[in-house]
């Protein structure tokens, strides 16, 4: 997905000077804003479920888990 921000000319700078010639911009902003969902603990599990797992209480990984020892011989 696009988005359009507005950074002070100041950050752009300095991205520029950390990113260098190896990474876009955009990859480097990609990548802060991970950072920063990944110091958010327990707040992206809780988003709402919709269609048939909204009922569930189960992790989805868990269960894909499961399903997958079923196929073991």
């Amino acid at each position: 997905m696009r988005t359009i921000i507005d950074l002070p000319q100041e950050q752009i700078d300095a991205l520029d000077q950390i990113r260098g010639n190896e990474r876009s911009r955009a990859a480097l902003i990609r990548e802060a804003v991970a950072l920063y969902l990944a110091q958010q603990p327990g707040k992206l599990d809780t988003l709402p479920a919709f269609g048939i797992w909204r009922d569930r209480h189960i992790d989805s990984l868990a269960y894909e888990d499961s399903l997958r020892d079923e196929w073991q011989r």
